[in-house]
């Protein structure tokens, strides 16, 4: 096995996240652990409201852990600037949200390229990009449907499209087999 394939990708340590204040407060994660290393396939299961989608929101970059210490590829996630964060978000991970958040005014395929201008991308090769990815899910002859015409499922592999169209090294998806 060479170095690369046993790296660690995604490590949390003693990970908490909390919400509210005094009474009031709930914990969504309570001193957490993981590790991901390169390659691995993690699923985490769990009843509504353990703290599933506040995790998503941590690894993703989203958010921030109340206490503990979150390591993406050795680097801690505290200690690396918001503009960095959105640059690696942009790159290097592909979000599969729960709802799908395709945006309702742009048409298929603007929704599945929309990553790519976050890296630069033209818009000619940005829209050749998703038609191609488009394909893999057997949704080019709607590329310029807009979200509310297509059916659930249609919309989940619009989602998982975009999600892949920038070549991510992590895919983070909630709640993926839900709709």
């Amino acid at each position: 096995m060479s170095k690369q394939e046993n790296e660690t990708i995604i490590e949390l340590k003693s990970v908490s996240k909390f919400y509210g204040l005094g009474d009031a407060e709930s914990k969504a994660l309570n001193k957490f652990d993981l590790t991901v290393k390169r390659g691995e396939f993690i699923m985490i299961m769990g009843p509504s409201g353990c703290g599933k989608t506040t995790l998503l929101n941590i690894i993703g970059l989203l958010d921030k852990p109340t206490e503990g210490d979150y390591y993406l590829h050795g680097k801690q996630a505290s200690k690396i600037s918001a503009r960095k964060k959105a640059h690696f978000r942009a790159k290097e991970i592909g979000f599969i949200f729960q709802n799908f958040n395709l945006i309702p005014t742009l048409s298929v395929i603007e929704n599945v390229s929309l990553p790519l201008i976050y890296n630069g991308v033209t818009k000619t090769r940005r829209l050749k990009a998703a038609d191609n990815i488009l394909e893999h899910f057997h949704l080019q002859k709607r590329e310029y449907y807009m979200p509310y015409q297509l059916s659930g499922g249609q919309q989940q592999r619009v989602a998982i499209a975009r999600s892949l169209i920038t070549k991510p090294s992590i895919i983070l998806a909630d709640e993926p087999t839900g709709n």
